[in-house]
């Protein structure tokens, strides 16, 4: 099956966890929290916790996160973790992965697995696109 929907992001928090042993490279790692909502196919609310190795002037870097979604998806309600991660030259996104983490379903999630696609639009519209299945 697949799903897309939009999402916005809110309660972006930067925490003071930092790699051990602290090593020093061109670009600071970091770690925050947040919050999102999503809307049209995909109805519900994220935790994530973002990791990014991110240069603030050049706007080039990479992330890589863990979500813990609950909401409802084609008529299914419950709760799953999905991780991605993308690239970015300051104006794209490259290198991108998106993965159902497979035994993290509960409710009408339980079974799930699959992928996805996460896309951006020129006003910064956020679309996240699962393709999925359900075994069970």
């Amino acid at each position: 099956m697949k799903a897309r929907g939009t999402f916005t992001v809110s309660n972006f928090k930067p925490t003071q966890l930092a790699p051990v042993p602290a090593i020093s490279t061109a670009m600071p790692v970091g770690v925050s929290t947040m919050e999102k909502t999503y809307s049209g196919g995909i109805v519900g609310r994220s935790a994530t916790i973002f990791t990014a190795a991110f240069d603030q002037a050049s706007g080039v870097g990479s992330y890589v996160a863990m979500e813990s979604f609950e909401g409802t998806i084609a008529g299914r309600t419950g709760t799953f973790n999905f991780l991605h991660s993308a690239s970015t030259k300051g104006s794209d996104r490259s290198n991108e992965f998106i993965a159902i983490v497979e035994g993290s379903g509960t409710g009408g999630f339980s079974g799930i697995s699959g992928a996805g696609q996460m896309t951006v639009d020129a006003d910064g519209t956020h679309h996240l696109e699962f393709d999925f299945q359900i075994v069970g």
